[in-house]
């Protein structure tokens, strides 16, 4: 039996998927973490992890039985990959085990945000009724901006265009199965054409405040920006500054730079929704990501290619 270091919690109904396969050692915290790596470094087959939590080169170095490295959602940024190749053991993620789910919460938090829902929510207990409230837009026509058309956000777009949204995207390049969705070559262009924003793409370096002062000004005083990708891709600071200066309407996060700590330039403002980085969770998509795990490690056992390898 392989012994896999399991650095991420896993819900309790899905937790038996991997203790009747594995042997299983906890990790969830960097002190057990470092612990588990200096006692049973020689144990150890398996790494699960996340592309928050992630994996270092010098972890991997440590673990001379290592074989594959592997981060439970499609996200993977704080894993060396290179490491991990220059040693030979292979990667894989979970590509494909939540898109459905993430693109789910998308578009909840956008109806939420456009159509103000926690604070018609607020307003009705407060006593107020709907006379003395504005009016909220609806959907239909409305211009949504996706930054990151990959699975996701092709996903989120499908979605959005049922509501009769026009559909716009910036990629690193066009895709030619966008179908009617408008290509923009910056994202300033594309926030500058939009009504709101739902943020999609990778984490990392290359997209770090790809939606910034800039982008937020472009995007206007009626424009709600969704973030479901990486904390790290919106400029909290600035993103802060447009909504209590009014140049953006709302805002709804399921991530943030500071996680898993609230943004705290954020959680005093009335127009901004927050969710703790849930977005992909669900019973069918956690279940899924475990297996697909699983999935990748028989494949290796029988010298297969990995079904979701990096």
């Amino acid at each position: 039996m392989l012994t896999l270091l399991l650095l991420i919690p896993i819900a309790a109904e899905h937790k038996p998927l991997l203790l009747e396969r594995f042997r299983v050692i906890d990790a969830p915290d960097p002190a057990t973490r470092a612990a588990a790596i200096a006692t049973r470094a020689d144990e150890i087959d398996l790494v699960l992890t996340n592309g928050t939590v992630g994996f270092k080169a010098d972890e991997i170095a440590a673990l001379p039985r290592l074989r594959l490295l592997a981060a439970l959602g499609v996200g993977h940024e704080n894993l060396d990959l290179a490491a991990a190749r220059a040693r030979g053991v292979a990667v894989c993620n979970g590509a494909g085990t939540n898109d459905d789910c993430v693109a789910d919460h998308a578009l909840a938090l956008l109806l939420a945000s456009v159509r103000a829902l926690p604070q018609q929510g607020a307003a009705l207990r407060a006593g107020i009724w709907r006379d003395a409230l504005p009016l909220f837009p609806h959907f239909n026509r409305r211009r949504l901006g996706i930054i990151g058309l990959g699975a996701i956000g092709q996903k989120i777009a499908r979605r959005a265009a049922a509501f009769g949204m026009v559909i716009g995207y910036h990629n690193r390049q066009p895709r030619a199965d966008a179908g009617e969705a408008v290509y923009f070559d910056s994202v300033a262009r594309l926030a500058a054409w939009a009504d709101d924003l739902v943020v999609a793409t990778p984490g990392g370096a290359a997209t770090r405040h790809i939606v910034n002062a800039e982008v937020l000004t472009a995007l206007g005083s009626g424009g709600h920006v969704v973030n479901v990708a990486r904390g790290s891709c919106v400029d909290t600071a600035a993103l802060a500054a447009a909504l209590r200066d009014g140049r953006i309407a709302g805002a709804a996060l399921d991530v943030y730079e500071s996680e898993p700590r609230p943004p705290a330039e954020l959680v005093g403002l009335d127009n901004v929704i927050l969710t703790p980085h849930v977005a992909g969770w669900s019973p069918q998509s956690i279940e899924a990501s475990v297996m697909n795990f699983v999935a990748n490690v028989e494949a290796l056992a029988r010298g297969e290619p990995l079904p979701t390898p990096l």
